[in-house]
């Protein structure tokens, strides 16, 4: 099965280049095993862009994701950029990507895996079995809303001003790839916002449910404050499918639906454009968790969301939905033989090194292709 699909890495900061070393791995098994061959290109961005560059993506690295068949992020920031102006911090080069990419639709699966269900802190009933799926709409919304900014309203007093703005065009693309994901899964939908105190989510609500009933009305549609939202995750998060929510809720959602899992080093997430009349979409993916700066270089870093974050790549960029299938089965494996890095270790299994965990994933990958 052959691909000359191009790939751009940028693997960031912190532990990010770690990570994504142990993707290398695996994409050069795939070349070895499945004759699957990827163009790949490796640049900058974050803290290690503002190093070289004085930017945090430099306007190369921009046109080079533009014209890529997708990009895999590692991670970005860390203390020593911590001082910057807000204009040039690090996480300003993920959201230009995420801008300038139109990547407006970000995919976060919150997954437990069976050998991990004691890693989280809730009772393992509550998330045995655990599989959702939240669609956080990306590039709207009070992150990118004007007017913003810090203005001096005198007698000694500053003002911090942050826009909440929606228009009908971007809640409805975002609506179309939940209502299309929910098809594949279990056919169910809870919109999230404050429509109760906010207009912009009234808007939302209102135009969620009017394209319910435009060709979707096969799929259950339920909507949800987001305060009660984030009670009922960790009250009852089995009742979830699909969320659909806004940039801002959907930040502070995902991770607490990530956390049900045990670990932010376990979860991956895709950022979506729209198709074009080729059939392709700008993609971006990353693992949810952060650059650990404490830990960078130590070779201590869990790089699975990192790995499974590529498995989304090979399924949502590449159609190469068995190629996806080996990683995530092979995780399983991994985790079930009970090998662990120190962020998901428990009393009884193996802790290994970031390495030591590339190494395990190959072996089951060389498992299952035997």
């Amino acid at each position: 099965m052959a691909s000359n699909k191009n790939l751009l890495i940028l693997p960031g900061d912190g532990i990010g280049p770690e990570v994504m070393r142990e993707v290398r791995r695996v994409v050069d098994w795939m070349d070895k095993r499945r004759a699957v061959t990827f163009d790949i290109d490796e640049d900058l961005v974050g803290g290690s862009a503002i190093d070289k560059h004085g930017v945090p993506l430099a306007d190369e690295t921009m046109d080079k994701a533009m014209e890529a068949d997708a990009v895999l992020l590692g991670a970005v920031g860390g203390p020593q950029w911590d001082n910057l102006d807000f204009s040039i911090k690090p996480e300003r080069g993920l959201l230009r990507l995420r801008k300038e990419m139109e990547l407006f639709a970000n995919l976060r699966p919150a997954l437990c895996f069976d050998a991990l269900v004691d890693a989280s802190s809730l009772k393992p009933e509550l998330i045995a079995g655990l599989d959702i799926m939240i669609v956080r709409e990306l590039t709207g919304g009070v992150y990118f809303g004007e007017p913003r900014g810090i203005e001096d309203i005198g007698n000694g007093e500053r003002r911090g001003i942050n826009t909440q703005v929606y228009t009908t065009s971007e809640i409805r693309r975002v609506t179309e790839v939940a209502f299309d994901l929910a098809r594949k899964r279990d056919s169910r939908v809870c919109s999230v916002e404050k429509a109760n105190v906010m207009e912009a989510g009234l808007l939302w609500r209102e135009e969620v449910t009017k394209m319910h009933g435009e060709g979707f009305d096969d799929i259950e549609l339920s909507h949800m404050y987001a305060d009660n939202c984030s009670m009922q995750l960790v009250r009852a998060p089995k009742q979830f499918d699909v969320i659909l929510t806004d940039n801002l809720f959907g930040d502070m959602l995902s991770d607490t639906a990530a956390m049900l899992t045990g670990s932010l080093g376990m979860l991956p997430s895709a950022s979506l454009g729209a198709t074009d009349e080729t059939g392709r979409r700008k993609a971006m993916y990353e693992p949810v968790h952060g650059s650990a700066p404490d830990i960078a270089g130590e070779n201590k870093a869990n790089p699975l969301a990192t790995l499974l974050s590529f498995a989304m790549t090979l399924r949502y960029s590449f159609d190469m939905g068995d190629e996806a299938d080996l990683i995530e089965n092979g995780v399983n494996k991994v985790l079930a033989s009970g090998k662990r890095t120190g962020d998901i270790m428990a009393d009884g299994c193996e802790i290994v090194s970031t390495e030591g965990m590339g190494d395990a994933l190959l072996r089951a990958l060389d498992e299952q292709a035997a």
